[in-house]
């Protein structure tokens, strides 16, 4: 379980392909070595087991639904790429449960700078649009976000210039794919009332 509050923007070292198989090398020097192979880790805010670590190097090996359902199929060398290590049990949640578990990867349509503050648009796929609400909680690349308006096919979040400089949001623009978790307290309300009518 993770709260989307960012510990660290990693890099992307390295992403190597073979057949039927991918790996993502990530230079994360702030949390490497407080990491071990075998932990879960938070990558764009997909839940990702560390296969090795060497120095500040993190190694992960990637699904094939992980690569079908993410945004990381576009990860390039040097890309920014946000990393939260599991929340402790004794920690505090500043953010909201996120899972890890990505429910799709969507684009950005506008991301505008509004007085100190910045508006990001983000299209929202129809067959999830049930469980955005307005004031409600999202996580987008792994950030625990506030959805502020719900519109048709899309919905916008509010973004403060910490949360701008402190995630890969800094270097994001229109038409990048980010990574989407809807709330899971949406997903069991919709389950229950499924199975009660």
């Amino acid at each position: 379980m993770f709260t989307g509050l960012i510990e660290e923007v990693g890099t992307v070292a390295a992403v190597r392909t073979g057949n039927r198989s991918t790996r993502l090398q990530i230079a994360a020097p702030q949390i490497a070595k407080q990491t071990r192979t075998g932990d879960s880790i938070a990558v764009n805010g997909c839940c990702l087991t560390l296969a090795s670590r060497r120095g500040n190097d993190l190694t992960f090996d990637l699904l094939e639904e992980t690569i079908a359902r993410t945004n990381l199929k576009k990860l390039r060398r040097n890309d920014q790429i946000n990393l939260e290590r599991p929340l402790r049990a004794d920690g505090r949640l500043g953010g909201h449960f996120v899972q890890g578990h990505i429910d799709c990867a969507s684009p950005i349509l506008a991301f505008d700078k509004k007085d100190v503050d910045f508006r990001l648009e983000i299209s929202l796929p129809a067959e999830f649009a049930s469980y955005v609400a307005p004031k409600g909680s999202i996580a987008v690349n792994g950030i625990s976000l506030t959805a502020a308006e719900v519109l048709p096919g899309s919905f916008v979040a509010w973004i403060i210039p910490y949360t701008k400089e402190h995630t890969n949001l800094d270097g994001a623009e229109a038409d990048d794919l980010v990574n989407l978790e809807f709330d899971i307290l949406a997903k069991y309300v919709e389950r229950m009332l499924r199975h009660a009518s």
